[in-house]
């Protein structure tokens, strides 16, 4: 909860799954303007049709030019922005090209429209990704000694990074959320339910990658302690304290959804499967080992550390 009673709060990108659970959640309490390029009840890469409250105002713009959208940033208590094209593509010269501009430009425009309002925000979150560290099978990943490699994805999140930094806004504090795989109701975890359901939930790949997470109720709750606490800003890490490996993951997913086997996949079944339905291996088959230690120094705790009771959580929910 946040700390004040009555908030303005500006959702780029908010149609998404992550922005659609975070406009909901809020808007019961506090004015929720959500930034779309289209105003209509979206389906996107959440694997199902998202639904806005009919208490969000819902208001367009093209996250490129400026325009009218821009008086709903002047006034605005907080920003966040999640605009961006899916990842969840090939990445061909195409896709690639529009993963970073829409990006970097949704940034740049936010950033223009902070920098000359009169009443600016307090805090301005912009989305990263924890993807934004290397593979790693090693050694977990965390804020101060992680390794930034130069794949795609990571090039992608440091350009992202650059473009949030290097806009100067002395009156709005300023925070990039590498954010983890979020678990809800919707997104990631329904094909992952689908492959238990139909017998192929085993592991992918070898299975020892890591796998880092977050419940979206303890992403929202990460949003409004940011906020209450003045002296925050910089980069966090947006992931759930204990991450799992791959294994784990589908073992705890399996038992709980009462399916006794799940037939694994190779790691060339899975490149083979992902070019027919027009996605990247990586998605699945990249380590990501990341630990939210700023969020930990901070103070900030979690509703939900493990996967047991994260995804108990979300299984009962979804059977309401």
């Amino acid at each position: 909860m946040f700390a004040l009673s009555r908030l303005k709060i500006v959702i780029a990108g908010g149609t998404g799954f992550i922005g659609t659970y975070l406009a909901n959640l809020w808007a019961q309490q506090h004015e929720v303007v959500v930034l779309t390029r289209k105003q209509s009840v979206t389906s996107n890469n959440s694997y199902q049709s998202q639904h806005l409250s009919s208490l969000v105002q819902q208001v367009l713009w093209d996250g490129i030019h400026s325009g009218d959208w821009e008086q709903q940033i002047d006034g605005a208590h907080l920003v966040i922005n999640l605009a961006g094209k899916s990842v969840n593509c090939r990445y061909n010269t195409n896709n690639r090209k529009a993963i970073l501009e829409s990006r970097v430009q949704s940034t740049e425009t936010i950033g223009a429209a902070i920098a000359k309002a009169v009443h600016p925000p307090k805090l301005w979150i912009n989305s990263s990704s924890a993807t934004i560290y290397r593979h790693a099978m090693d050694r977990p990943q965390t804020e101060l000694d992680g390794d930034i490699q130069n794949d795609f994805s990571v090039q992608v999140c440091k350009a992202w990074e650059a473009a949030f930094f290097n806009v100067r806004t002395p009156f709005t504090r300023k925070v990039a959320l590498r954010t983890a795989i979020t678990l809800g109701n919707g997104g990631v975890l329904v094909p992952f339910q689908r492959l238990v359901r139909f017998g192929l939930g085993g592991h992918q790949g070898s299975g020892n990658q890591m796998f880092s997470w977050i419940h979206i109720y303890d992403l929202a709750n990460i949003i409004t302690f940011l906020y209450d606490h003045a002296a925050l800003e910089g980069v966090f890490n947006a992931c759930a304290p204990n991450p799992v490996t791959n294994k784990v993951l589908m073992h705890t997913l399996r038992k709980l959804m009462h399916v006794p086997f799940g037939l694994s996949a190779n790691e060339w079944l899975l490149r083979l499967g992902a070019y027919f339905i027009g996605t990247e291996v990586e998605l699945l088959l990249k380590s990501r080992w990341v630990l939210p230690q700023n969020l930990l120094d901070a103070g900030f705790k979690f509703t939900y550390p493990n996967i047991d009771n994260a995804l108990i959580n979300l299984l009962n929910t979804q059977n309401k």
